[in-house]
């Protein structure tokens, strides 16, 4: 009897051990479970993790949310510390990542990348990913198959998707229906420049003005968790954020939405090449010129390497003892590599000449 127990104490300790490992690698996603339906991880803190019910919570009393795109785990990490309450991993990688000129060219298989990056990065902040172009139109089906895969390849909390047209709203309601968070998008959409003419703001009128609420409501009844109104008029923006019961993302959409989101590069002014010169909004304020912080380094970088005085004593931190040099001097000698020998030699007396003038 008491083998039989130690034998299931010892299977018991394994399992227990593999859960923890299992427990381990499951926290490090982003779509965990904020309550313990089936006994898994335990609830989460809500000041370290942003869930729909935190942005509801926001939202009913009237606290702005923040969102900024991220493409990489450092921005992430930035947008981690920051406290940002959303994460996007836009398809504006296609822009300011890839180097196009639009949003368009960019795949499934890329921005599964650039998910699974942010979710390495980002820990507090809800996941969205944008469904790239191509990937949801052909049908309800398609969309889903996708939205399943940015969640679970991805590592995504929720995704983004564009538009108001009767199949993509019908794509929005199928894939809440499949269980995944889904993020409406309406104003200038930037997928649909061909029928669009190009960047252009939208609701300037009577009619697209009214297209726009329409579509923000149609998203909001499909079940969306929020809707982006990009460039559109600021009382277009004021009057679908008074009649919508969840939060407005602006964009160019003035003051009266819920919460705001910009381009992490372009808020950041790191756009210094004409190319993105070119495609900087009008409506982003750069809240640094961190660009050109980067141009200085990267320039300086390159003088200290011309100039010989990097790295320097003090950037080469690896010693060797002065009785090993000379073992080594010998040995290379030995090789008859008296050349190298000498080299070897005069490296040794520069270097301890200049770790004493560094110590004086």
């Amino acid at each position: 009897m008491s083998a039989i127990l130690n034998k299931i104490s010892k299977s018991c300790t394994r399992i227990t051990k593999l859960d923890y490992k299992m427990t381990s690698y499951i926290r490090c996603m982003s779509n965990i479970p904020e309550n313990t339906v089936y006994g898994g991880p335990k609830p989460q803190n809500p000041d370290k993790r942003v869930t729909l019910t935190t942005l509801r919570t926001k939202h009913k009393k009237g606290e702005p949310i923040t969102m900024v795109t991220a493409y990489d785990y450092p921005s992430a990490v930035h947008l981690d510390t920051a406290g940002i309450d959303i994460a996007l991993v836009g398809d504006s990688a296609s822009m300011v990542v890839h180097g196009h000129d639009t949003t368009l060219p960019i795949t499934l298989d890329e921005m599964l990348v650039h998910c699974r990056s942010v979710a390495r990065g980002a820990k507090r902040p809800l996941l969205v990913g944008d469904l790239a172009f191509g990937t949801y139109e052909s049908s309800s089906q398609q969309a889903v198959d996708t939205a399943v895969r940015i969640l679970k390849e991805g590592g995504m909390d929720a995704i983004k998707l564009e538009g108001g047209a009767p199949s993509r709203i019908s794509a929005a309601k199928h894939i809440v229906e499949a269980g995944i968070a889904v993020m409406g998008h309406v104003g200038l959409t930037p997928q649909a420049i061909s029928v669009l003419g190009g960047f252009r703001p939208q609701g300037r009128n009577v009619l697209s003005a009214v297209k726009v609420v329409e579509t923000a409501l149609a998203l909001q009844e499909v079940g969306c968790f929020s809707v982006v109104l990009e460039c559109v008029p600021a009382p277009v923006a004021a009057a679908a954020t008074s009649v919508l019961q969840i939060p407005t993302i602006g964009i160019g959409a003035g003051p009266f939405c819920s919460g705001q989101v910009l381009v992490y590069h372009d808020l950041l002014g790191m756009m210094q090449h004409p190319h993105h010169a070119k495609v900087t909004p009008k409506f982003c304020k750069q809240f640094a010129q961190i660009g050109e912080g980067i141009n200085k380094a990267l320039s300086d970088y390159k003088q200290e390497v011309e100039n010989r005085s990097f790295p320097g004593v003090a950037y080469s931190p690896y010693n060797i003892n002065p009785a090993e040099v000379d073992g080594f001097l010998k040995e290379l000698q030995k090789m008859g590599l008296d050349k190298a020998a000498t080299a070897a030699a005069e490296a040794a007396e520069n270097f301890e000449a200049g770790k004493k003038i560094q110590t004086t």
